[in-house]
């Protein structure tokens, strides 16, 4: 097959320049939409995206693109399409789909003719007479058709991005790992400088922070559903796995700080933790908010606080927003990012934001507040 493919990282709403960001220091020249980010890259970039990108949320092979507005169409030019050149004879090949204002509304129908179309064209390939095996690697195949425009992808990366593999516990609404390390980023935290997580819960945020200082690959302790694909010779596997302990710096010094008011919390914080391998290398400790003390002259203050979304809850959050004002009025050259979705987060805060971006915690509708701190406002900016 060619020696490049087309490649989709899947990203949450408002994080595609992020995820470009990412891909683009993989060495990928990179085209965005919503929701995604288009590149086309050597075969030996499955395994490193898959690898490497921390916000993104699934890595997907372009396998055709076409427009269709009937049943037979679109049978015929899936069937066109080189299934081969992906799919392994014994491969497993479910189908799922959705379809946007389009003439093949009914999606199950259009799982179904792709299915058959799939499997007429590997059948013929491969000199089968009867039905596909698909006792082999998973080939999870997706057909989205927009306005009657049909793309059909394949997962590579199996289980969401998200699943590091280090959760063992959380609380009642976890931060994903992806949008944890999103927030990083979306900041100049280099690992030389203090980072607190005042509102740690699980640990997440200080975690991803401790994964991005010593530049280990978030996807090194995970399995891939596109590991066992024929397509991608095992040598690519080896050398981006031999890349990522090669770049990752397991001497770097950190000073990272996670702290909860809930001691349930802090004990699940250290079990992630451990379970991620990161051991000693974060500090975590019960407290609340009021009661953080900060030391150092310069660092990053990232967190996501409660909302105070549930009834009951909103004088409780306003108190917490006042005491993190209140504690950073006195530190004036840290950096303090917050993710709520409390509208009048400056007003309990006691100060305007130098920045806002809005972003999507799931489904919640938040701004992530910035304030740059003064001694560091030239490199902030």
């Amino acid at each position: 097959m060619a020696q490049h493919i087309k490649l989709i990282a899947t990203a949450a709403m408002g994080l595609e320049s992020v995820v470009a960001h990412e891909v683009k220091n993989l060495g990928y020249e990179v085209e965005v939409d919503n929701g995604k980010v288009l590149f086309e890259a050597p075969i030996s970039a499955i395994p490193r995206c898959n690898l490497w990108l921390r916000t993104a949320d699934r890595i997907k092979v372009v396998v055709g693109e076409f427009r269709a507005t009937s049943f037979d169409e679109l049978f015929e030019n899936t069937k066109a399409l080189p299934w081969e050149n992906y799919i392994h004879e014994d491969g497993q090949f479910p189908v799922s789909g959705k379809s946007v204002k389009s003439t093949l509304y009914s999606v199950p129908d259009c799982q179904k003719i792709v299915k058959k179309a799939i499997a007429e064209r590997l059948k013929l390939k491969y000199g089968l007479a009867s039905k596909m095996p698909e006792t082999g690697a998973l080939y999870k195949v997706e057909v989205s058709i927009l306005k009657d425009n049909v793309f059909i992808t394949i997962d590579s990366s199996g289980v969401g991005l998200h699943k590091r593999g280090y959760r063992v516990g959380q609380g009642e609404a976890p931060l994903k790992e992806t949008m944890a390390a999103a927030l990083i980023l979306l900041t100049n935290w280099r690992a030389e400088y203090p980072l607190i997580d005042p509102f740690c819960g699980s640990g997440t945020i200080a975690i991803e922070a401790a994964l991005i200082g010593q530049n280990i690959a978030p996807g090194f302790n995970r399995e891939f559903a596109s590991e066992d694909w024929t397509l991608i010779r095992s040598k690519y596997w080896d050398q981006a796995f031999e890349e990522a302990e090669d770049l990752a710096k397991y001497d770097q010094k950190l000073e990272i700080l996670g702290s909860d008011i809930d001691h349930k919390m802090i004990e699940i914080a250290k079990s992630n933790s451990t379970e991620a391998g990161l051991g000693e290398l974060i500090t975590w400790k019960q407290m609340q908010v009021k009661d953080l003390t900060i030391r150092q002259n310069n660092g990053y203050i990232i967190g996501n606080p409660p909302y105070g979304q549930r009834i009951g809850d909103q004088e409780m959050v306003q108190t917490i927003y006042q005491d993190i004002g209140n504690v950073m009025k006195t530190h004036p050259s840290w950096s303090v990012y917050i993710l709520t979705a409390f509208e009048a987060f400056e007003k309990y805060y006691g100060q305007k934001a130098t920045k806002k971006r809005k972003l999507f915690n799931g489904f919640i509708k938040t701004d992530y507040y910035q304030y740059f701190g003064k001694k560091l406002g030239e490199e902030m900016s």
